[in-house]
Formats: C-alpha cells, structure tokens, sequence
C-alpha cells in the first residue's frame, strides 16, 4: 500500500509541475489587443492596393490629419464603399496613429475607434 501511495504522490506532483509550467508559459503571453475598426475596414479595403511603401513615400499627398481624412473619403468614394463620416475618421486615425504619425486634433482624439 505504501508504493501505491508514494506512486499516486509522485504521479499527482508531477502533473501539478506540469501544469504550473504550462500556466507560467501562458501566463507570461499577453494576449494581441483587439483591431480597431479603422484597422478592420484598411485591411479590408485598402491593403490589396495601399502597400505601406505606399504611405511611406517621399512625396507624401497627405500633409496633416486633415489630409488624410480627405485622401480617405476620396478613395473610398472611388471604391463605392459608402463609408460612413465615422468609418472615414477611425480608418484616417488608424492610418495617421501606425504610419504617419501627425499631431492629433481635439475631435480626431475625442472619438472611440473601438467599437
């Protein structure tokens, strides 16, 4: 009887050591944030066209926040994609946030991109 127990000790340990050292792992992961709506419709619409090159060029169009803002309802005007005023802030602020990195307005700063 004293093996069985001294087994089931040893078997019950070892899957306990297991399972903190999967958990460590996990716990050490952080979990990637939710994309923005801007994000979702870029990489929806615009990506197959707009390669990042694109945004990083020399002869940049878009000047300030404003001008990407227009660029965006220009192009998705092109595209027939309807967007929304919203949809075209959150995609502009996406854009200006990862690539251009302009100075941020008050109403471009006041609006939730997670929606």
């Amino acid at each position: 009887m004293t093996n069985f127990l001294t087994g089931a000790l040893l078997r019950a340990a070892l899957v306990a050591a297991a399972a903190l050292a999967c958990g460590g792992s996990m716990a050490q992961t952080q979990p990637q944030p939710l994309p923005t709506r801007g994000e979702l419709l870029y990489n929806t619409h615009c990506i197959a066209c707009h390669t990042t090159q694109m945004h990083w060029r020399n002869n940049r169009q878009a000047t300030d926040l404003k001008g990407i803002e227009t660029k965006v309802r220009r192009w998705q005007g092109v595209a027939g994609l309807a967007w929304s005023d919203a949809d075209i802030m959150e995609v502009s602020r996406f854009l200006n946030i990862t690539i251009y990195k302009y100075p941020q307005t008050g109403e471009i700063l006041s609006r939730d991109v997670r929606r």
